[in-house]
């Protein structure tokens, strides 16, 4: 049977491009299935949020050459301040401080906007010709034959590759068809996402300040620039959304605060849903999960890209070895050296993120205290406190190869 593709990729997100360019480098080729239409993804209205990229995930793009295009419109991490209290009333005297200063490899990560992202790895695809990028259809079935993984698309067409991998979110059609169920829960929260622009310079410090509502993450960005992340009951959430921009600001400032001056909305809102959601297995016959299809977590730690980042390095180095010792890519005990590395990791980190969210989303005086009791005691530990830093940058664990900033 002709093979049109070795892997076939589905969801044209950030995953699923970025799997796609890391298997061209180590010489397989893919096809990269969206349902979306490529001049909608290419809007800078499409999606508003900025991501928290971990110093890891950075040297990845290094290896897979893009950096240099996407350093240009990103803004390093010199600090983050973890901090408990009430809208309008400002913070409890206890917090957690990260400074970059504390770890020898340089800034913890840094922050891009989605729009920068998502145009330089559609150029990236373009310029690459062992991957091939089918836009404005889906995938309607699959099916799975001796040898090989069959696709049909919405538009008749069939392809045929040796794995299918989902990188079509937290409700993958992909781990459906192939009988694979979910787990999670409804946070009964949604996230409002947009960029301000501020009097002041926020000097490269994020700021997480927790309200018993949920979390509001200011995100600093290139120039007097951030993107916040507000996280309200679903309720509240919905309505705050339908306000004008001048109301939405004067609900926002008394969060916000006044660190940096006077603010201003710079560009559109946007309104997310939050909840856990977390694949039972992370592979299946000739399938693989990754990013959203396989975990889903609270954004609240900003881990969630780099998490799928993280499964996308370990699958591409996993069949990059597959192929070098001449293994069929879609055969279970490749696969299963997939799952092994990745799901532990996932699922401690989607039980991490559920716990804070659980612990700081209340008003509850006595586990106040002792929340921010637990804050300081962690800042005037440096060693815990260095750990933590060196999490958040991504630097812990068996880290796979292009989280090395090596090549496969």
């Amino acid at each position: 049977m002709d093979i049109d593709h070795d892997v076939l990729i589905v969801g044209g997100g950030l995953n699923g491009p970025t799997l796609a360019l890391a298997l061209a480098s180590a010489g397989i080729t893919s096809a990269v299935i969206d349902a979306a239409p490529a001049a909608e993804r290419g809007r800078d209205d499409f999606d508003g949020r900025a991501y928290a990229l971990a110093l890891s995930s950075r040297r990845m793009f290094e290896a897979l050459g893009l950096w240099r295009t996407l350093g240009r419109e990103a803004q390093a991490i010199e600090e983050i301040v973890v901090s408990d209290g009430r809208a309008g009333e400002g913070a409890a005297p206890w917090f957690l401080h990260f400074d970059r200063a504390e770890i020898d490899e340089g800034p913890m990560g840094h922050f891009l906007e989605d729009r920068f992202l998502r145009r330089a790895l559609a150029a990236a695809l373009a310029a690459e010709p062992r991957i091939r990028v089918l836009d404005a259809t889906a995938v309607v079935a699959q099916i799975v034959r001796p040898g090989h993984v069959e696709i049909t698309l919405a538009d008749g067409r069939t392809l045929r590759g040796r794995l299918i991998v989902g990188c079509d979110g937290r409700s993958s059609a992909t781990a459906r068809r192939a009988g694979i169920g979910r787990v999670g829960w409804d946070y009964s929260q949604a996230a409002l996402v947009a960029s301000v622009e501020h009097e002041l310079p926020h000097r490269g410090v994020a700021h997480q300040f927790f309200t018993p509502e949920g979390p509001l993450a200011i995100l600093p960005l290139p120039g007097n620039r951030s993107s916040i992340v507000w996280t309200e009951t679903r309720e509240r959430a919905a309505a705050i959304a339908r306000l004008d921009d001048a109301a939405f600001l004067a609900v926002l400032r008394p969060r916000f605060g006044d660190f940096l001056g006077a603010v201003q909305l710079a560009g559109a809102r946007f309104t997310y849903p939050l909840g856990l959601s977390l694949a039972e297995r992370f592979v299946g016959e000739r399938v693989a999960l990754v990013g959203d299809a396989a975990h889903g977590v609270h954004p609240l730690a900003g881990q969630g890209l780099n998490l799928g980042l993280r499964d996308v390095a370990a699958l591409a180095e996993v069949l990059a070895a597959a192929r070098r010792r001449g293994q069929d890519l879609g055969a279970a005990d490749v696969l299963d050296e997939y799952q092994r590395w990745r799901r532990f990791d996932a699922a401690t980190l989607a039980a991490a993120t559920d716990g804070l969210n659980r612990l700081f989303s209340n008003d509850h005086a006595p586990l106040r205290l002792l929340r921010d009791l637990g804050l300081g005691l962690v800042n005037r530990l440096p060693p815990l406190r260095r750990a933590l830093i060196r999490e958040a940058a991504g630097l812990g664990g068996a880290l796979p190869r292009l989280l090395r900033g090596r090549p496969l």
